[in-house]
């Protein structure tokens, strides 16, 4: 099994920065794709960014490209998003997510293991 830990979330004002944290544990894995996902309230959980193994490759929703960044440090089994010019529209919880390949998915589905999720509240 593997546990995943979200941390870094909580208010910001718009236009301000959080740093989320994702911490794996347990099993490990030759090469496995780390994403962030979140979830708005009334909304379906939407895909926010995914990273290779290597870290050489990342993929962002349109929403966040340019505003957000992904990265990983494998010595820590540790991803981060790095989320810059917050905008209201960004408030929802955000989670975790492992896939066991090291080819990026969009997909919610093609994870295999989600964290519990963590708050992000961007106020105007």
């Amino acid at each position: 099994q593997v546990q995943l830990v979200e941390s870094g979330g909580g208010l910001a004002q718009a236009g301000g920065s959080l740093r989320l944290s994702c911490a794996a544990s347990g099993r490990t894995f030759r090469s496995f794709t780390m994403g962030w996902f979140r979830q708005a309230p009334g909304k379906d959980r939407e895909f926010v960014a995914a990273i290779s193994w290597s870290g050489g490759v990342a993929y962002y929703a349109d929403s966040v490209k340019g505003r957000f960044t992904i990265s990983r440090d494998n010595t820590k089994n540790t991803v981060y998003l790095q989320m810059n010019s917050l905008e209201p529209v960004d408030t929802a919880v955000y989670y975790c997510a492992l896939r066991t390949t090291n080819h990026l998915s969009r997909l919610r589905d093609e994870y295999e293991y989600w964290g519990q999720g963590t708050q992000v509240t961007v106020s105007s």
